[in-house]
């Protein structure tokens, strides 16, 4: 295992030959014989699953159903709502025949599912009584990219996506807020990873939206990534798509809409988080295992010392995600290196000698910390550990991003940390500014935090009298 592990380029020499690294070796993903497209290998599918039964969570109780739409839109909805397709346009992907024959009018596939949802909609209601409908799907979707990397920005990736419709715009207003915090639980409980929550400028917006809402998250190396996004989007889509309703006083009116999504792009800003140069970590609620168990077998002790280790992945599995690895041909070194570059947060070692004191050994992987502990307090230990291993890599990125947040006055100052790291400064307000950073530095605007204080300041671009606050970083 050490040659394994001596291929794993260390993030300090070249950090993005160290994600390739990482998600290849770790079986999380392999390349499809399609450019831009992955293949998710089930030890990486089952994290997916795991976000997926937390959010489904979130969903059901705040009312909202899971449903299934088309994959492929007619061109004539794609293109009902105008700035929403401009704002698509480049990725789209069209299908032009079908069993051989040309078609009458192209499909495209779908790049997100605003337009065939809002056509649906517009069939389904009537009344304010059919009032609010909250769907979600679980799907894939189709941007063609031209730049690629597994996770972060592939042609097919996998995600969710609401839809909703309410009766008045302060029910939409407060959905689309609703939902941005049901994110930011998931993703920081269930992820460990610490997210910014704001607004984005006019200029960052998702297209054909009134608002639209961002968790922004830093990644190890000091770049942000846009983890999850919710649009509040007014009656755009539904005087579009004519989704209208008899309301209570027999006027017909419009609906207000809103949408909302996350996808496995969150997959990859886990391993950029939390990753080390020995491969992933893992936080326990997301680890596909949780628990794996290391037998040290030699010679005549060798039935004793697995007989016991069976036992206690007996015990164990009751409660936690656990692997016996018992494989004969590998030695114990290399079994630690394999599990600890899979990312699985606890280890268990059992020996000859742990078998005569009933006793196991059990090591970290976030802090590399190891204990003797007995048999009747190793269920209790091993819980205790994983909840601590949970809270230790959220408190741990969130100081990371702290100690990376860089108060500035002029936008020149993130020169001084090499543009690396989330920067907050005033913000006048005009794209202009945002416009001159981007071109000057790479830097975007990655959102205006909702918890900003009134602004007194100056813009760092213009340095006229500033009324927004901004987080500006590069990003993936």
């Amino acid at each position: 295992m050490e040659n394994v592990l001596k291929e794993i380029t260390p993030k300090s020499v070249d950090y993005s030959q160290w994600y390739v690294d990482v998600i290849t070796k770790a079986d999380l993903v392999d390349y499809a014989p399609m450019k831009g497209f992955m293949v998710i290998k089930p030890y990486g599918y089952r994290i997916w699953e795991f976000i997926q039964e937390a959010m489904n969570r979130e969903f059901r109780a705040t009312g909202h159903e899971n449903a299934y739409f088309p994959l492929l839109i007619p061109e004539h909805l794609l293109t009902k709502e105008a700035e929403h397709v401009e704002g698509f346009s480049p990725e789209v992907a069209w299908v032009t025949m079908g069993g051989g024959e040309p078609l009458s009018e192209r499909l495209a596939v779908r790049p997100t599912s605003e337009t065939i949802i809002g056509a649906m909609y517009a069939k389904w209601i009537q009344s304010y009584r059919d009032l609010p409908v909250l769907m979600n799907q679980w799907c894939n979707v189709v941007r063609w990219e031209k730049a690629t990397r597994p996770f972060l920005r592939t042609t097919e990736f996998l995600w969710q996506e609401g839809h909703t419709v309410h009766r008045t715009r302060e029910e939409a207003e407060a959905e689309t807020l609703q939902q941005l915090r049901i994110y930011q639980r998931v993703i920081e409980k269930e992820l460990a990873i610490p997210v910014v929550a704001g607004r984005k400028s006019a200029g960052e917006r998702f297209a054909g939206a009134v608002e639209t809402y961002t968790l922004e998250a830093l990644m190890g190396d000091g770049r942000a990534l846009q983890i999850a996004t919710s649009h509040f989007l007014g009656q755009n889509f539904a005087q579009a798509f004519d989704i209208q309703f008899l309301d209570e006083d027999g006027v017909l009116k419009y609906g207000w809409t809103t949408s909302w999504g996350s996808s496995t792009r969150m997959i990859g800003g886990l391993i950029m988080v939390h990753g080390d140069d020995k491969g992933l970590r893992l936080p326990p609620r997301v680890a596909p295992i949780q628990v794996v168990i290391v037998p040290i077998m030699r010679g005549a002790e060798r039935e004793t010392v697995l007989a016991y280790a069976t036992r206690l992945k007996d015990l164990l599995e009751v409660k936690f995600r656990v692997r016996l690895d018992a494989r004969p041909e590998f030695t114990p070194g290399y079994k630690y290196n394999d599990w600890e570059m899979r990312g699985v947060p606890l280890r268990i070692e059992v020996g000859p000698r742990d078998v005569a004191n009933g006793s196991v050994v059990l090591a970290r992987r976030d802090t590399g910390a190891k204990a003797t502990v007995s048999w009747d307090a190793v269920e209790s230990t091993v819980e205790g550990w994983l909840d601590e291993i949970q809270r230790h890599l959220f408190e741990e990125a969130r100081q990371r991003l702290s100690e990376r947040t860089v108060a500035v006055t002029d936008y020149r100052e993130a020169a001084r940390y090499g543009y690396r790291g989330f920067f907050t400064g005033d913000w006048c307000g005009q794209e202009a500014c945002a416009d001159q950073i981007k071109a000057e530095t790479g830097m975007t605007i990655r959102c205006l935090p909702l918890d900003a204080h009134p602004m007194t300041g100056r813009c760092v671009v213009c340095q006229e009298d500033a009324s927004e606050r901004m987080v500006f970083a590069r990003a993936y």
